[in-house]
């Protein structure tokens, strides 16, 4: 990056750091430091919400999801909007009433402390190995911009994000996810606006939009399901994945995460909590496309200029200091030649959909298709390269896509912005993570089970030490997070083993009023060693984890409830 680059992001971290830091100063309350006082209006709450989602791997891998598999990871987020209503019907008036800092307290007056404490050690335990996974996102930047080690780079990045966190609590979350979203709305803006921009002149944005639907980068909905193949429950994104197993994903992100839970209660009344969460339902999607729409449109931008055989930089540069030099270099000659054809390809695609040529647009899309093929094998070899040179290597270059494409190819001080925008992003969502870490571990088992009845100032204190061991563990799970892949899906597939076990204890609490604490805690247990087997076995999608997690939870305790019972009688 370029001087101006490095003044720009320096300036707008900084910046942001020290306006939540100094909302939030006077904050010396566990009320105040983890709920704000119940001050904030639905605006502010509604912005914490989507800013604690759209993390770094929101902006960083979503593109780069997009790039390679098209915009069908938006069917995601397609339960979402009902989940909302859901929880504004049934969980919001709960928590409202019982005045509670986390959800799990609610646990304790319908079940039992065991219950309670188990509910918060699964939070505990998928959020903060999720939260890890978030911090090794914008270490991935500096990494490739100072060409540091990643570990030393997660050391960076977590220490930043421990400092603001722990001295500000959760206004300071809010307040700054206010500026960061409005900064990231205007980056992923100008990124959009600079890939069309920087198209060949006679290539218009219609242009490239039917470009991208011709090389099925456009598949927002995808409702055909081969149900004679016997892999078709493994189809991660569809529209039935999407609208019941995002539903269940949902609820139990936005109704038992306490992550997000912490952000509504920190509303002035249930109206205001109630709006933020409708609204979000009603953004969040829309969102969502955009920032994949962003990713297609990179692809089509590389369909007329180079693109790299593999775009993370590091790994070739360390292929070609090994013997397998001359081996590399000849595979990147392949790829430029493929990608010369590409270009005359898609300028003949254009031209037979100007004409309206159906016989040329799909001549020219089978060579295309081809051709594709061919830069995929050649990427592959590319790929077995790496291998043999650096076993370790991480051949998994999704999250770098979006990256490449910004540093090479934007202008001066556009790239600090954008670099930006993803740090931004990224603190909004791990600040958000460790203070509802904090909060779990202080209200639900610090205070609740190993040091009772200490004083206001004990706890307040406690909290700030709990939410500095939660951002070392963070960092520590960072160390570990370069095999992962697309990281916007591993952190997915995380939040998927645990989500439905506890949205199911939640549900039988709310609806099947006969069971006891006993009941569904030997319920939850069982079914998280299912879902882990089945997750291992790799028999389903991992959004259907969320649907069979809730299920068993809800069915186990019926039964055991009612041996329970039978044991009663017969006694």
């Amino acid at each position: 990056m370029s001087i101006v680059d490095w003044i720009v992001l320096t300036i707008t971290l900084l910046s942001v750091i020290a306006y939540g830091v100094y909302k939030s100063k006077s904050e010396k309350t566990l009320d105040g430091y983890f709920k704000s006082s119940n001050s904030m209006s639905w605006f502010l709450i509604l912005l914490s919400i989507m800013g604690t989602q759209a993390s770094a791997i929101t902006f960083l891998s979503a593109p780069g999801q997009a790039y390679t598999d098209g915009m069908r990871f938006v069917q995601y987020y397609f339960g979402l909007p009902l989940a909302m209503v859901v929880l504004c019907v049934t969980f919001i008036p709960i928590y409202h009433k019982l005045k509670v800092y986390t959800a799990y307290e609610y646990l304790e007056q319908r079940f039992d402390l065991k219950t309670r404490a188990l509910a918060s050690i699964l939070f505990l335990i998928q959020r903060g190995l999720s939260t890890g996974i978030s911090i090794y996102a914008p270490s991935i930047i500096l990494s490739s911009l100072l060409g540091w080690n990643i570990y030393y780079t997660n050391l960076v990045m977590g220490g930043f994000l421990i400092i603001y966190t722990v001295s500000g609590g959760t206004k300071a979350v809010t307040y700054t996810q206010m500026q960061q979203l409005l900064i990231v709305f205007v980056g992923m803006f100008l990124a959009g606006y600079m890939v069309v921009h920087m198209l060949p002149p006679d290539v218009s944005f219609s242009d490239a939009l039917h470009v991208a639907g011709k090389m099925g980068k456009l598949n927002v909905i995808e409702t055909k399901i081969d149900v004679t193949d016997a892999h078709w429950w493994k189809d991660k994104y569809n529209i039935w994945s999407g609208l019941i197993g995002g539903f269940f994903l949902a609820l139990s992100y936005f109704g038992t995460d306490q992550s997000q839970v912490g952000r509504y209660l920190t509303a002035k009344n249930t109206k205001e909590s109630r709006i933020s969460l409708l609204m979000n339902g009603l953004v969040k999607v829309p969102m969502q496309f955009l920032i994949l729409l962003v990713g297609s449109l990179v692809f089509v931008f590389y369909m007329f200029y180079q693109s790299p055989v593999f775009f993370n930089q590091k790994q070739i540069d360390k292929v070609l200091q090994t013997e397998y030099h001359s081996s590399f270099v000849e595979l990147q000659s392949k790829n430029d030649s493929l990608n010369t054809i590409k270009q005359t390809q898609t300028r003949r695609l254009i031209e037979a959909m100007h004409q309206q040529d159906k016989a040329g647009i799909i001549t020219t899309q089978s060579a295309l298709a081809q051709t594709e093929e061919q830069a995929k094998t050649v990427r592959a070899n590319a790929i077995s390269l790496m291998k043999k040179a650096d076993k370790t290597a991480d051949v998994n270059d999704t999250n770098y896509i979006f990256l490449y494409f910004v540093v090479q190819n934007l202008p001066r001080g556009l790239i600090g912005l954008l670099i930006a925008m993803i740090f931004l992003a990224a603190w909004g969502s791990i600040a958000a993570a460790l203070n509802s870490l904090a909060s779990t571990t202080v209200i639900d088992l610090y205070k609740r089970m190993w040091v009772k009845e200490q004083t206001e100032i004990h706890y307040f204190k406690a909290s700030r030490w709990f939410t500095f061991g939660w951002g070392v563990f963070s960092i520590i799970v960072a160390m570990f997070a370069s095999k992962l892949g697309s990281l916007i899906e591993a952190v997915n597939v995380l939040g998927s083993l645990f989500y439905g076990t506890i949205l199911g204890i939640f549900l039988v609490a709310f609806y099947i009023k006969k069971t006891e604490g006993k009941a569904v805690f030997y319920a939850a247990l069982m079914t998280e060693i299912c879902v882990i087997s089945i997750y291992i076995a790799d028999i389903i999608s991992f959004l259907w984890l969320n649907v069979i997690g809730c299920l068993l939870v809800m069915s186990f305790a019926f039964v055991i409830q009612l041996i329970l019972n039978k044991r009663l009688v017969t006694k």
